[in-house]
């Protein structure tokens, strides 16, 4: 289901999935898409987690690009080729969307959420991929007093010399952390990701910070070339255990 929520800059489109049985109120996470955005993949990822007992919303993290149908991939993303044209057109947007822009939208993600019907008041998830772990991260950092668990899965940029790096903030959350690492990711590499895990224990937080094995980056987007079957599982197992250990203990 998509709705239209008033972002920072204007309308902005997001999928919305609700269990498919059970009688609510359900907790709420926000899922953030990969640089290749909204389209059925996300749709089909957020309706398996929202099948946990969950209200999962996916805003459209580039609208100021356009909306999810003008941004999808046109080609085959099952090659690498077709993926390689696909992140031609994909990664300006990632640019684009600096922290500046972000912050102000993740409040409008946050305030969406809370204000769905059938969401239950109170603590809420939020987990995203590639550049959308970062905007996991930021909205955890921002919104401390409702985020109680944030995942990152094949993120990148997480922990950089950047004056905005999202590890930066770490010290004002409050959230259990789970982060599942491609290998050998240029974006994230081991350093990054010592960093990340410093940032986490000098902030108190409770943590996973783990390089999956043979895992590539983008490895849970199954409509691309990168897809790793045994570690989208391991990501769906430890993001599940994560958000029912916080969501509804």
């Amino acid at each position: 289901m998509l709705i239209e929520i008033p972002a920072a800059a204007g309308p902005a489109e997001a999928i919305v999935a609700r269990p498919s049985t059970g009688e609510g109120p359900f907790p709420g996470v926000i899922l953030y898409m990969d640089a290749f955005g909204l389209r059925p993949l996300i749709e089909e990822m957020a309706q398996r987690i929202a099948d946990w007992g969950y209200v999962v919303l996916a805003p459209n993290a580039f609208y100021r690009d356009g909306t999810a149908a003008q941004l999808a991939p046109t080609v085959d993303m099952t090659t690498p080729e077709g993926r390689a044209v696909a992140g031609k057109a994909a990664f300006p947007r990632v640019g684009h969307l600096t922290t500046d822009k972000a912050l102000p939208d993740i409040d409008a993600w946050v305030k969406a959420l809370e204000t769905l019907d059938g969401v239950t008041p109170g603590p809420i998830g939020t987990f995203g991929y590639c550049m959308g772990a970062r905007l996991a991260v930021r909205t955890a950092t921002a919104h401390p007093e409702v985020v109680a668990a944030c995942g990152g899965f094949h993120g990148g940029g997480l922990a950089t010399d950047e004056p905005d790096s999202p590890h930066l903030g770490l010290g004002r959350a409050r959230a259990q952390f789970v982060f599942g690492h491609a290998d050998h990711d240029q974006s994230m590499d081991p350093g990054a990701v010592a960093r990340l895990g410093k940032a986490l224990d000098d902030a108190g937080l409770e943590a996973s910070n783990e390089i999956y094995a043979g895992a590539p980056h983008g490895y849970t987007m199954a409509d691309t070339s990168m897809f790793h079957a045994e570690a989208t599982e391991r990501h769906f197992t430890e993001l599940r255990a994560l958000l029912d250990g916080t969501l509804k203990s």
